[in-house]
Formats: structure tokens, C-alpha cells, sequence
């Protein structure tokens, strides 16, 4: 019978073999896991029980945005290659660090530049980003759950972070967070209005008036887009700037540390965004390297 104890602890160190370590920073997902603000959750059922059919087969109907997830271009642009099947693994995995900037949040605070410098981190040019900010302690399940606060209050960075992470050519980030844009600066704040009146008598201008407007070029036809909601998904995705949203898990064990971070979407052609698994991976070599026309999502003319 083959053994399948796992091997006693120092092992590794005696034989003077490394060990790899990994640390999931994803949530939990169950019929309770809330979507953003206006998407339903996500409803699982059995199609098929052991009892009459000797085999399980359950069915799953969610939204993309639900849980820990992954959001391709698709979801705030035209690109009709911004899907899924088309991220190469070594643009999903690669070097990164996690950056833990918890100290200077609060409901609605801005994330700047500066904060995330300041944090001290080993911010590398090309690095995947996960900013760390707390908030998935209010996430459903956790101890401090607190949903509308989750969602409506968190923290989110303005348009000279959005610069500073195309100027670092930032491969993709993410944050603890409903949304990676701050949840006034999104139509949080049209399907909230008490909540923006709410923001409006704290800071003195209205949502739209604080964070204010931005334009760019459109990619493919050249037209001047002007908007004041989601930068960090139309303006920034049409750069390919992506993000994750929704990081949790034990985040908390890699502050402040460089490792490689990976995020594994399904490979589904024509999938916007989707939920996935973020990890990070200690002790893991230097380099990253995509072999194949799979890995590398180089995917046949249909």
C-alpha cells in the first residue's frame, strides 16, 4: 500500500532540498458568496444524486464577477481578444509582490502613489501588484463581515496611481476589494445615492465632482472618450491594465514580500472575466517562462 503520510517537518531541510511554498489568496465560494453591487450571487444544484443515478453532478448558474476573480479587457472594452483564453500563463504568472498599505485605510480612502511607495515593498518595473488594504476582513464569512461596507465603503486608488502603474509597467494588479476602481468613483454611486449624499457631506463635492473626469483614445477608432466612472476598467483595460478583485484568503502571510503570484482563469474563449484561484509561490526560481501554444495562448484562426 503506497504510504500517503505527508512527510515530516524539516525534511526538506535535511536533505538539503528547498521546498516551495504556497499561500492561496482566495476566498472561499458557497451559494452565500455575495456579488457586486447589483449582480446576483451564484445558485448551485443538484442535477444528479447518488441514490438514483449512483453518481453526484451538480450545476452552478453565476455571474463572473463573483468571489475571487479575474477580469479580462472584454469587460470594459471592445477588444474582442481581451478573453480569457487569450492571458499566456506567463503574463497570468510571474513575479509580483504584495504590498501592504492597511495602515492608511478607512472608509473611502484614496489610494495614491505615495502610499503605496511609502509601504516600503520591492515594487519592481513589470511586476504583478496585489495591494493589501484590509478590507477582505469584511468579507462574507470573515469575523468582521460587514457587506456594505465591503462593497460601498472601500478604499480605491485615483487616476495619478492609474499613471504611476502604466509608467511601472504594472503587469496586473489587484486588490482586497469589490472593485479595484473606489467604490464612489463607480455606479456605486448612481445605485446609492443616499451613499453618495453620504460622501458628498464628508468631503464637500459630490462623488463626481471629487474624482473628477478623464479622457483618452479610443485604440481602434480614434475617438476621444470622456468619462468620470471606472477608469481602472475602460481606460485602463484598453492599455492592458488588468486586475482581480475580491483577494483574500491568507493575503496576510506574504505582506511585503516578493514572490511569483499567479491567477488561474478558466482557458474558455469568449469569457469576459472569471473566477479563479490567486496563489502565491515562495522559493519558486527567478524567471518565468510560457512553453507551448497553450501556455502561451496562441489559439488557431476560427
Amino acid at each position: 500500500m503506497m504510504d500517503c503520510a505527508p512527510p515530516e517537518r524539516g525534511t526538506a531541510r535535511r536533505t538539503g532540498k528547498s521546498t516551495m511554498k504556497i499561500v492561496d489568496l482566495s476566498h472561499v465560494m458557497n451559494v452565500h458568496t455575495p456579488g457586486w453591487v447589483g449582480y446576483a450571487g451564484n445558485k448551485m444544484y443538484y442535477a444528479q444524486n447518488l441514490q438514483t443515478v449512483r453518481i453526484v453532478a451538480q450545476r452552478i448558474d453565476t455571474a463572473l464577477h463573483v468571489g475571487t476573480h479575474f477580469d479580462g479587457a472584454m469587460h470594459a472594452t471592445d477588444n474582442p481578444t481581451g478573453d480569457m483564453a487569450h492571458l499566456p500563463m506567463d503574463y497570468l504568472v510571474n513575479r509580483g509582490v504584495v504590498v501592504d498599505i492597511s495602515k492608511h485605510m478607512h472608509d473611502w480612502a484614496v489610494i495614491t502613489p505615495e502610499i503605496i511607495e511609502s509601504s516600503g515593498a520591492d515594487i519592481r518595473e513589470g511586476d504583478i501588484l496585489i495591494l493589501h488594504t484590509g478590507w477582505h476582513k469584511h468579507y462574507e464569512g470573515q469575523p468582521q463581515q460587514d457587506l456594505v461596507r465591503y462593497f460601498c465603503y472601500h478604499p480605491g486608488p485615483n487616476l495619478d496611481t492609474l499613471a504611476w502603474m502604466m509608467k511601472k509597467k504594472i503587469k496586473w494588479w489587484g486588490m482586497d476589494t469589490g472593485s479595484c476602481d473606489h467604490a464612489m468613483n463607480t455606479s456605486i454611486r448612481f445605485m446609492r445615492p443616499d451613499l453618495a449624499e453620504e460622501f458628498t457631506k464628508k468631503h464637500g463635492k459630490t462623488p463626481g465632482e471629487f474624482f473628477g473626469t478623464f479622457e483618452f483614445k479610443h485604440k481602434r477608432s480614434g475617438r476621444t472618450v470622456r468619462d468620470n466612472v471606472f477608469p481602472f476598467h475602460t481606460w485602463a483595460f484598453q492599455e492592458g491594465l488588468l486586475h482581480a478583485e475580491n483577494i483574500g484568503g491568507d493575503i496576510e502571510l506574504m505582506l511585503n514580500k516578493r514572490c511569483l503570484i499567479g491567477a488561474f482563469p478558466w482557458r474558455y474563449e469568449g469569457l469576459e472575466s472569471c473566477p479563479c484561484r490567486i496563489l502565491c509561490f515562495e522559493d519558486a526560481g527567478d524567471s518565468v517562462e510560457a512553453i507551448g501554444d497553450a501556455a502561451r495562448a496562441i489559439l488557431p484562426p476560427r
